[in-house]
């Protein structure tokens, strides 16, 4: 006993250590969990005090209360899985969620097949298949919640497809892990009859428990408080349906999810709130934490050979490339666009906690042996690892943050405008082409916005005392008198306009103040405007630099000249521009750069817009991509806003032919 209390201290201080660590590296606390259990196990330990704190006879009592554990946490999450998480996305969510879990489950068995001979007998060969498959599919529903809410994209829509993706990839998994489990016990002496009752337990559960469990909801009402009795009736039948599961050869971890599914929602919420607050605690922080380290104590790298890498390196590439690639193209089917595709993947692709639990059942029944074993620990490890820096690769915070206030706007009923700010040089009146060029650019989306962004400096003369403000209150009048006309001309066309204009005593200093306090959508400015480099470094918009004097829209009854682009690879957003400017300006679109020019123009040309590929004409307005150097020639340079998403040309020539304000 004494030794077993040893233990409990310190399996509990490494989890707690090692997971507190974990989590300052940004990963889930799991991974520490694991990774402490793989230290006081064989692989670093074990031949020094590891055999000695952990031997075979300490080993069944910490999986008993390791089992425990799992058992309460297992109803923990058939009790907060919500849902209505399907309802909404549900052909998206289950197109994805069988793309996620076909593509790895087929490779996953192929793998199977082909290492079988090396650490299953002929019996065990189907089973150990169809658990390879399951393995592969797995997705941690638990580990990917935590991972959206440490970074708030549990209020997103993309948040939102993954956590019902994962949901619906779940009960999957687990109907898979039933069936191979049931496969497996099948020979055993009593299992032949018993697995038969796992459909019966099902419908019975559902159809007649489930509304013995609403009657707890007026019981907790009438007493006020989650009583001890209620409590214990909670855990009775949770304990009750693990315990049939098992006795039926289909594992205990079925049971106790289908009891904490079972329970009831409508009203509940008090009730079931109460519930977690007292199973949470006893699970999470004592019981929970010694399920993963004892999982790590049975993982031994030390056994491991350069044959053991060769297979470890075909199960990495099966379930992150199955996974990735599943999601990927299931994703892109229902036209969910390239960025939120990759990164959907890479969350469905963390594995962690759930894949641990299937990992014991199959270490438990006899279809994996301890190096294989050890080799999905190690895969588990590393696919949750890498989900949160991939995902914060592909998908930066800035644009979950944009995502997040576009949610909250839509909860309040209120549409963002798409807004352009141009940055208005002196003198003012003399700008009329330069917000023209503005307002087409906004007349492209709707609602849309424009405003005119001014800094006067203040006279270079010292006021002298009684003069007064006068002249530079008249100068200020004035300009701003200019600015309205300019503002003015905008409204006439469709577009709404205001104007944002203030005397500065350093206009190159606080130009980039006046760019990020608009919060543009697109920056339309000037060439040589004070400030201009550190407006456009600064700026995480899309920017359109324009060259003085901006190239005019050709007069009605004159004949149009063409707009160019000079389109290479990654200019996507100079070509956007052109675009938008051809069509609303009602001019050909000409694109030069090779082969990728060409093959634009071709995709243009069929989606009916007159673009061809070929030489510049003299009298066409040029659009460049902004590499740092202005081209010969150009007159607008376009610089792509900071991660920017490849154009959907057929979605942007459809926009701008919606009816909408024109010229």
């Amino acid at each position: 006993m004494d030794l077993l209390l040893l233990d409990l201290v310190i399996v509990l201080a490494a989890a707690r250590l090692f997971g507190a660590l974990a989590r300052w590296l940004g990963q889930p606390p799991v991974i520490g969990e694991i990774v402490a259990g793989i230290l006081l196990g064989p692989t670093l330990l074990g031949p020094l005090i590891g055999d000695e704190l952990f031997g075979s006879e300490m080993r069944p009592p910490l999986q008993a209360l390791a089992n425990v554990g799992l058992v309460l946490f297992m109803f923990v999450v058939g009790l907060e899985l919500d849902q209505k998480l399907v309802r909404g996305k549900g052909r998206i969510a289950m197109t994805v969620a069988l793309g996620s879990t076909v593509v790895p489950f087929v490779l996953g068995c192929v793998l199977a097949l082909a290492i079988a001979g090396e650490h299953v007998g002929g019996d065990k060969t189907l089973p150990f298949v169809l658990f390879m498959g399951a393995a592969m599919a797995a997705t941690a529903f638990p580990v990917l919640a935590r991972v959206l809410t440490d970074r708030g994209m549990q209020r997103i829509t993309l948040g939102g497809l993954a956590l019902a993706s994962a949901a619906v990839i779940d009960v999957l998994a687990w109907t898979v892990l039933a069936v191979v489990v049931g496969i497996a016990g099948a020979g055993e002496s009593e299992g032949q009859w018993k697995v038969l009752l796992a459909l019966p337990y099902a419908l019975v559960m559902f159809l007649v428990v489930k509304p013995l469990l609403a009657r707890l909801v007026p019981a907790y009402e009438k007493a006020g408080r989650l009583t001890p009795g209620l409590l214990s009736l909670v855990l009775l039948g949770l304990i009750g349906s693990a315990w049939a599961t098992e006795w039926m050869h289909v594992h205990f971890i079925f049971g106790a999810f289908v009891f904490g599914a079972v329970m009831p929602r409508e009203g509940a919420e008090r009730l079931n709130h109460e519930i977690l607050e007292r199973l949470e605690q006893l699970a999470v922080l004592l019981l929970l934490p010694m399920f993963f380290v004892v999982a790590g104590l049975n993982v031994n790298l030390r056994e491991l050979d350069l044959s053991s890498l060769g297979t470890l390196s075909a199960i990495l590439v099966v379930a992150i490339g199955g996974k990735l690639l599943g999601s990927y193209a299931a994703a892109r089917t229902q036209r969910l666009p390239n960025r939120q595709s990759w990164a959907l993947a890479s969350l469905l692709n963390t594995r962690g906690l759930t894949e641990i639990v299937i990992l014991t059942v199959g270490l438990q029944k006899g279809v994996l042996d301890d190096e294989l074993y050890s080799l999905m620990v190690v895969m588990a490890l590393v696919t949750t690892a890498m989900t949160g820096p991939l995902v914060r690769r592909i998908y930066p915070d800035r644009r979950v943050a944009r995502d997040i206030a576009e949610a909250e706007r839509a909860a309040l009923g209120v549409t963002a405008a798409h807004r352009i700010l141009v940055i208005v040089p002196d003198p003012p009146a003399e700008q009329a082409p330069l917000v023209g060029l503005a307002t087409t650019l906004a007349l492209s989306r709707s609602p849309s916005e424009v405003v005119l962004g001014h800094l006067r400096p203040y006279p270079a003369g010292r006021l002298e005392v009684g003069s007064g403000l006068s002249s530079e209150l008249a100068e200020l009048a004035e300009t701003l008198h200019d600015l309205e006309a300019l503002a003015g001309g905008a409204r006439e066309r469709g577009s709404e306009t205001r104007v944002v204009s203030r005397f500065s005593a350093d206009v190159a200093g606080e130009s980039p103040e006046l760019a990020a306090g608009a919060r543009a959508d697109l920056l339309v400015l000037p060439a040589g405007v004070p400030g201009y480099a550190a407006v456009r470094d600064g700026a995480l918009c899309r920017v359109v630099t324009v060259s003085l004097p901006v190239p005019e829209q050709s007069e009605p009854g004159s004949e149009p000249g063409p707009v160019a682009v000079r389109y290479g690879s990654g200019d996507d957003a100079a070509a956007h521009v052109a675009l938008i400017l051809a069509m609303l300006w009602n001019r050909p679109l000409v694109v030069t750069g090779g082969n990728r020019a060409s093959a634009l123009a071709q995709r243009l040309s069929k989606l009916g817009v007159a673009a061809a590929a070929g030489a510049i004409p003299g009298n066409a307005l040029v659009v460049a991509a902004d590499t740092g150097t202005a081209p010969e020639g150009a007159h607008l340079l376009v610089r792509a806003e900071q991660d920017p998403d490849p154009v959907d040309w057929a979605e942007a020539v459809s926009a701008l032919r919606a009816p909408a304000p024109r010229l």
